[in-house]
């Protein structure tokens, strides 16, 4: 899929950030109603475009060198091969739920050497000095979930804590060839999968400026060593309603992951500008 093809999947693909009513960021109407038909009920789904770079240090596969990484949009759109967001937001009376989903998958390629000896898997033992070139095909899915309550309601600032689990999946599918005099030309692939679950706590802000604008804040923090050793991410954007049902919101995202375990290394931060159209029920 080229750059532009992806982008405008992403586009149709996306939304999930603005929301109706205080209860989903993106309407600035009181959702004490509820959707109709269900007092006090509001539900939303969006899914959204989230045109995020990337920065950190990611190891393929266990005990693997960990190479750096650092990529603006387009560059990460040169290595799209396919991907999606989507965010839900449900409330009843006080009680409030959150989820944001995110699968990517990307090809890249490595060229890297001379190296020092190492090993790699299906290779055996690559000699010190040897030239490696390598296709990395990345598969990485993320899943937050949270329950809550709103610990403040008025028609012009709600509050909400939030509480819940941020669960991640990473799978590389690596082509390696290796070249080096003492063993010629030699060629494998590899795969292997990764995942952990990290707890989070969070709050959820939302204020409403007018009756069609709004803005709403939303940050996690967690891991704390169950997991990752650390995860956080923060969300902010200004929505504007055009009916009951339909909102559109645009902001800024960032998503960050500190995990070494077990000879995996996947420390990075996602971060760029969000946008987002909500159909609330």
């Amino acid at each position: 899929m080229n750059r532009l093809a992806a982008a405008v999947f992403l586009t149709l693909c996306a939304a999930p950030v603005a929301h109706a009513a205080d209860d989903l960021p993106g309407m600035a109407t009181d959702p004490a109603a509820g959707a109709a038909g269900h007092p006090g009920w509001a539900l939303q789904v969006t899914p959204y475009l989230w045109a995020t770079g990337i920065e950190g240090d990611i190891s393929p596969f266990r005990r693997a060198p960990t190479l750096h990484v650092e990529k603006s949009f387009s560059d990460v759109m040169d290595d799209f091969n396919f991907g999606g967001f989507i965010n839900i937001w449900g409330r009843h009376d006080n009680f409030v739920l959150s989820g944001d989903i995110m699968y990517v998958d990307t090809t890249e390629s490595h060229a890297t050497g001379p190296l020092a000896a190492f090993q790699i898997p299906g290779l055996g033992r690559i000699p010190a000095g040897a030239s490696v070139d390598a296709d990395v095909d990345t598969q990485e899915f993320m899943a937050t979930l949270q329950g809550g309550y709103r610990v403040l309601d008025t028609p012009e600032f709600t509050l909400d804590a939030l509480g819940g689990a941020r669960f991640w999946y990473i799978s590389n599918d690596v082509s390696v060839t290796a070249r080096h005099p003492l063993i010629g030309t030699v060629t494998a692939s590899h795969e292997e999968s990764f995942g952990w679950v990290d707890p989070i706590i969070g709050a959820r802000l939302f204020v409403s400026l007018t009756d069609k604008l709004s803005l709403h804040g939303q940050a996690d923090i967690g891991g704390f060593g169950a997991g990752s050793d650390l995860t956080w991410s923060v969300l902010a954007t200004v929505n504007y309603t055009f009916t009951d049902n339909l909102s559109v919101s645009a902001g800024y995202k960032v998503l960050d992951v500190d995990y070494k375990h077990d000879g995996h290394v996947f420390d990075t931060r996602l971060s760029g500008p969000v946008l987002g159209l909500t159909y609330r029920f």
